[in-house]
């Protein structure tokens, strides 16, 4: 009779493949759990932020400086987005301000709707809508006409990059002419 061939040596490296192969899943498993969450701790603020880009505006059309009343006249769109509040800020000659406009509506410092200029609360504009405000840039603290306005908005807790600025402030006296 025969002998049987002996094949426990394919056998043992079949195995050790498997087993190297099932190490290798486990350990790349384990480094993907951890970048994983490393990436959404580092971005979880961020991600409210995302998508903005050209959906909070300063409307330039309608923005202007009233050299006669000291007024900075400023408007804001907002696009289909919801966004808590608006951080403003608004430099001239050196020195600068700012303030924010929330969702609900509330006092702002020196700052008043437009046209009305006699209510003492301002409110954010809705979904896509635009509103227009009024800055009085002497009682703001402001001396020199303003050339930069800078919008930053707020979105569920989390202040977002600029979306939007106009360095050239036009007077309003030259748009209504």
């Amino acid at each position: 009779m025969g002998q049987k061939p002996n094949n426990k040596k394919g056998v043992s490296e079949v195995i050790a493949t498997v087993i190297l192969i099932a190490i290798v899943m486990a350990v790349g498993a384990m480094v993907w759990v951890v970048v994983n969450n490393f990436v959404k701790e580092k971005t979880g603020d961020t991600k409210s932020c995302l998508g903005l880009f050209e959906k909070v505006n300063i409307e330039n059309r309608y923005t202007c400086y009233n050299s006669n009343s000291k007024e900075l006249q400023l408007s804001l769109s907002i696009d289909d987005v919801d966004v808590d509040e608006i951080l403003i800020g608004v430099s001239g000659g050196g020195s600068g301000v700012s303030f924010k406009i929330k969702k609900d509506i509330s006092a702002v410092d020196n700052v008043v709707m437009y046209p009305s200029r006699s209510a003492t609360t301002v409110k954010l504009p809705g979904k896509n809508a635009g509103l227009t405000y009024l800055l009085d840039i002497t009682s703001a603290g402001l001396t020199n006409p303003p050339d930069l306005v800078e919008i930053s908005p707020v979105v569920e807790g989390s202040q977002c990059e600029i979306s939007d600025s106009l360095d050239q402030i036009d007077d309003c006296s030259e748009l209504a002419s």
